[in-house]
């Protein structure tokens, strides 16, 4: 069990940690929460950082800056990050990706290298594709193990799904 005390009001949450994914690959942990605020608050693995990555101010859709998904945010300033970061919004200051949160991880799902930003949501485990890189995601160590992570994850009703420009895969 996982408790977390949310940044938004909630207090002690107690969420049970789910080990998703077999069959030779990396089980991922990821917590099935009925909160999504109390996922917000995940202690970051340490030695871990955003680093050079801004693909969370690029990839995903932000309707508070009525920003479209794969369209830089407006404040992303390239190769140094937020222009508005001490004052960010909570949508962008509480979010991180599964590669900050899980050590089931290794470095090369690191976004930046990757190409890929990975989050859960409940029983879905999301993962947004870089449209610079189309194919990255079908090829290996990243195809395989995203299949693992889907056939483990059924039996809870969970999935995995892809996203790449207009596309959506679900695996």
């Amino acid at each position: 069990m996982f408790t977390s005390d949310c940044r938004l009001g909630c207090r002690g949450v107690a969420v049970p940690a789910c080990r998703i994914g077999t069959g030779g690959g990396v089980a991922l942990q990821v917590w099935p929460v009925a909160c999504y605020r109390s996922a917000m608050t995940m202690p970051i693995v340490a030695g871990r950082s955003c680093g050079p990555c801004t693909l969370c101010c690029r990839l995903p859709e932000i309707d508070l800056f009525d920003k479209p998904a794969d369209a830089w945010c407006t404040h992303c300033v390239a190769g140094k990050g937020c222009s508005i970061y001490a004052d960010r919004p909570s949508v962008c200051r509480d979010f991180l990706c599964l590669w900050m949160t899980s050590e089931d991880l290794g470095a090369e799902w690191e976004p930046a290298r990757s190409h890929m930003m990975i989050y859960g949501q409940g029983p879905q485990i999301t993962v947004l594709a870089d449209p610079d890189h189309p194919d990255l995601w079908r090829s290996e160590p990243y195809h395989a193990q995203l299949k693992a992570w889907a056939k483990g994850s059924e039996a809870a009703g969970g999935y995995v799904i892809v996203f790449w420009r207009d596309e959506v895969h679900k695996i």
